[in-house]
């Protein structure tokens, strides 16, 4: 039986760890994140967006991920990321996904209460948890004061955000950033930001954007030919402070693409004859697997499914 996000969470939050939100587009990414879970004994989050939707498929994507979890006893979640809208949220629920994501960041204060508390009153009538998100990613190394303050969540903000909209779960902004190129120098996130927002607000807390772009992997692909050299994310000392501060879910998913990446790239470039989708692929699944377990073992949450 899936579970909804507030339910893995709300242990998480009772006994100081995060759980792993991982994004799949394919079934290697899905068995790499639940082969991982299985051998670490991890709850995990499996989180689709609206891009890997328009791939696969919302049937084929919600149909491996209800046979994954037939498969397992693992506590484990089937969540909608960075929902855009109504209709695709309304699609998720109705398809069974136990977990949706509306994001009103880019709307005003008002039009993002609106917004959530509107997709609140369809997700939790029919027992579903739901994600919102307040604030904007953004790397804030080069801002001024009164630039971050505009960027990242005001902590009095998300008190009132979470009281008015009813929301399970609350992603906030204190530094992090999407994709690969997250900063240009070192990373600053603001921890007492957080610290503060903690204080006032008692529901599970996110940290998206939150991969850290492994130097190695990031070598091995510039080794094969990618051109990402200047890649930058976010280190471990500080993902493990977030987490000591009140972060409950931690979002990856570019240091999966990069781990499945460079693996393909390494595996054409140095065995040119092969041609079987499986001896190229079934090597980069191992390779995201192990980048899974290696974050849940960081986050805290390993062996917390015994």
């Amino acid at each position: 039986m899936l579970l909804t996000n507030k339910e893995i969470l709300s242990e998480a939050m009772a006994k100081g760890y995060a759980v792993g939100h991982f994004n799949i587009s394919n079934l290697e990414s899905l068995l790499a994140i639940t082969e991982a879970a299985v051998e670490e004994k991890s709850p995990v989050i499996i989180a689709i967006t609206s891009s890997s939707i328009k791939y696969a498929g919302l049937e084929y994507l919600t149909a491996i991920v209800k046979t994954a979890e037939k498969s397992t006893s693992i506590p484990m979640s089937l969540h909608l990321d960075h929902g855009p809208d109504v209709e695709t949220v309304s699609k998720c629920i109705d398809i069974g996904f136990t977990s949706v994501m509306i994001d009103g960041s880019h709307l005003n204060f008002e039009e993002n209460i609106s917004l959530t508390k509107h997709v609140v009153e369809l997700a939790q009538p029919k027992g579903i948890s739901v994600e919102a998100e307040l604030g904007r990613l953004a790397g804030i190394e080069e801002t001024t004061v009164e630039e971050k303050d505009a960027i990242l969540t005001d902590p009095s903000a998300a008190k009132e955000f979470v009281e008015r909209t009813g929301v399970d779960i609350l992603a906030v902004a204190i530094g992090t950033s999407h994709g690969a190129y997250k900063f240009k120098a070192k990373p600053r996130l603001d921890f007492e930001r957080l610290k503060t927002i903690r204080k006032m607000v008692k529901i599970p807390l996110v940290l998206h954007g939150a991969s850290g772009v492994p130097s190695r992997l990031v070598e091995k692909a510039v080794k094969y030919g990618a051109a990402i050299s200047e890649a930058k994310g976010i280190p471990d000392e500080d993902i493990k402070k977030a987490i000591s501060l009140g972060i409950q879910k931690i979002n990856i998913d570019t240091d999966l693409r990069l781990a499945f990446t460079s693996t393909v790239r390494e595996i054409l470039v140095t065995l040119p004859k092969e041609f079987d989708p499986r001896k190229i692929l079934g090597p980069a699944k191992e390779a995201m697997k192990e980048i899974v377990k290696g974050k849940m073992q960081l986050f805290g949450s390993a062996f917390k499914a015994d």
